[in-house]
């Protein structure tokens, strides 16, 4: 028994050496139409204004702030109590929505940083890098813009890639929001996006082929459609991630029919992740990946109505609700 205790012992003294586990946060979340009041008239953004469509006044703006702020004070804070190391966002019009979000008082205690970038679509909105400078610090970023075969007038958002250090470990995030459903579900804009997508993936794989990339984003098309699985060729399965240098963690919510948005009331899960195998390693020390999740919170699902069920949005059809967004957010979980 004093041999027994005094292994035991032994362990607890070695173990309390032991470095602690670290792990970070890092999502994507689709603001839905986070517009400013005021007309631009380079954009399509009459709607969002105070004559407009959707009588969008100062008031209803703040609303949507607040609303907004107070879910990604949140996101993350459960496993990690800093919250996010790194956020996508799309449907910002500018980067003064930006500055105004992150100055909410819900917020402003993250003193989160800014990347965006002005994308060339009609109706105005970008994708965009929110991050933690305590956590993330950006080395560089560039915009890649998505140029349509036979549809020279075609404009979409530019996809972001911001390369940086995470914790002391080069990170490349890729934030994307392709082109819509409108028109069928024929996806060949969304394969052509899934093509600039690829190309950025195998840059940085030829420099680098151990690179840790994240590919975040609102892809407007489910794990198993065309552009995804077979254009990207982003892996149903971890293992299949070494040939094709990618696996999507979002797919197996897909095949449990868990989605992020909801339409006609069928669910689709548009808003995925995808790693590269780089973070599929098992090297002690290295940032991996641990987990990802859909936030799928109570207090962001519509209760009533209609869409009753539903991701709990700000407008329901012309009438302002002060809901959140028509997209559950995202988050991937990293560790050492």
């Amino acid at each position: 028994m004093r041999r027994i205790a005094f292994i035991i012992t032994l362990f607890l003294s070695a173990a309390a050496y032991l470095p602690a586990q670290e792990k970070y946060a890092v999502g994507f979340y689709n603001l839905e139409n986070l517009f400013d009041t005021e007309d631009d008239p380079r954009i399509n953004d009459a709607d969002f204004t105070p004559k407009g469509n959707y009588q969008w006044t100062p008031k209803k703006y703040n609303q949507k702030l607040n609303k907004m702020a107070s879910v990604i004070a949140r996101l993350g804070k459960e496993q990690c109590p800093e919250g996010m190391a790194v956020l996508g966002v799309s449907e910002v019009e500018n980067r003064r929505v930006l500055e105004d979000l992150v100055a909410n008082k819900r917020l402003a205690g993250h003193r989160l940083g800014i990347v965006h970038h002005d994308s060339p679509d009609r109706r105005g909105i970008d994708v965009a890098l929110l991050y933690n400078p305590a956590l993330f610090s950006v080395e560089s970023y560039k915009a890649y813009p998505m140029v349509a075969k036979n549809d020279t007038s075609f404009r979409t958002r530019d996809q972001l890639l911001v390369s940086g250090q995470l914790k002391g470990e080069r990170m490349h995030f890729i934030i994307n929001h392709w082109p819509s459903r409108r028109g069928g579900r024929g996806g060949n804009m969304r394969c052509q996006a899934a093509i600039v997508t690829r190309h950025i993936v195998d840059s940085l794989l030829t420099a680098e082929p151990t690179a840790k990339i994240v590919i975040l984003g609102d892809f407007n098309d489910n794990p198993d459609d065309e552009s995804t699985r077979y254009v990207l060729r982003a892996s149903e399965k971890m293992e299949q991630a070494q040939e094709s240098g990618l696996y999507n963690v979002t797919w197996n919510f897909w095949t449990k029919g868990i989605g992020t948005i909801c339409y006609q009331n069928q669910w689709s899960l548009f808003d995925q992740v995808i790693i590269s195998r780089g973070l599929l390693g098992r090297q002690a020390g290295e940032l991996r990946y641990e987990s990802m999740e859909i936030f799928n919170r109570d207090f962001l699902i519509q209760k009533e109505g209609k869409y009753k069920g539903y991701p709990f949005r700000t407008f329901s059809g012309n009438r302002f609700q002060n809901g959140y967004s028509d997209h559950f957010p995202v988050v991937l979980y990293l560790q050492k």
